[in-house]
């Protein structure tokens, strides 16, 4: 953990419960490595008060960035200034960084770091059938994602209809090629799946989906974080499925973070080597 001073450049991790954060065990062990004056601070904000919150934290003096986590990467997008077309197209935002002018710009990570994993695990993407279970913030930008990675077929599912059908009309617009299907949630007969709901968060969740649906040569994408394997990954191991776990597309979007707010990049197996990472 690197010493925090009144010259540290302070990054705040935006959302609701804290307890299952894991990027400040990878971004701050990082930074004292690189001897790099920065830190990156949980803040437990709940949905109520984050629209009132996000400009405040920004009118701190040593801040450069935010991280933004659940619940609040849709709302984010109508709070800030500009919005990349990554994150219109997945209708959230999971980064935010202050200019010169005091402008704030966002940004969305999730889908990039997710479909970064997937192909260095040597999944082919391209002209592959996906499915993706959950439609919120990071769903929809693993969505967007694997659209641009050129999938034929897109399955979505969330019970919140105008959601899933907000950005349905949003893939359709810049991907018309695309194949969509809505309100879908049998995985049997896709080449990749994805749980990216909160199911598997607390004790005692529901399976997102019939995993036994999932044929075995499927590739299966986690995004939850609670622990390294999730029940929903457990049972698709169990089936003979190749799986990625949730803080793999943590480290894979870092570097585009660093990035984004000014700092030095990094590989991912660099992250990993500094990363002290508990569940």
């Amino acid at each position: 953990m690197p010493q925090i001073t009144g010259r540290t450049a302070l990054v705040a991790h935006l959302g609701f419960p804290t307890e299952s954060f894991k990027a400040p065990m990878i971004y701050n062990p990082w930074f004292a490595a690189r001897g790099i004056d920065a830190v990156v601070v949980p803040m437990g904000v709940r949905a109520e008060d984050y629209p009132a919150f996000l400009p405040l934290v920004f009118r701190l003096s040593n801040i450069c960035g935010a991280l933004v986590t659940m619940p609040h990467k849709v709302t984010t997008v109508g709070l800030v200034d500009h919005v990349t077309p990554t994150a219109a197209i997945a209708g959230a935002a999971n980064a935010v960084r202050v200019e010169a002018d005091g402008r704030l710009t966002a940004d969305q990570f999730d889908g990039e770091g997710f479909v970064r994993g997937v192909l260095r695990k040597g999944q082919p993407i391209e002209g592959r059938r996906a499915l993706v279970v959950g439609c919120g913030g990071v769903g929809s930008a693993i969505a967007a994602s694997l659209a641009r990675a050129g999938v034929a077929e897109l399955a979505l599912h969330d019970p919140n209809t105008a959601g899933m059908e907000g950005l349905a009309g949003r893939l359709a617009q810049h991907y018309p090629a695309l194949r969509l299907v809505l309100g879908h949630k049998d995985p049997a007969g896709f080449d990749v799946v994805v749980n990216a709901t909160p199911l598997g968060m607390q004790p005692g969740d529901p399976l997102p989906m019939e995993v036994d649906r999932i044929d075995p040569a499927a590739f299966v994408g986690e995004v939850v974080m609670k622990s390294e394997m999730t029940p929903f990954l457990r049972a698709a191991a169990a089936r003979g499925c190749r799986y990625q776990v949730g803080t793999d597309m943590l480290f894979e979007m870092i570097p585009a973070y660093l990035e984004f707010f000014g700092f030095p990049t990094a590989t991912a197996d660099e992250l990993r080597q500094t990363a002290q990472i508990a569940y």
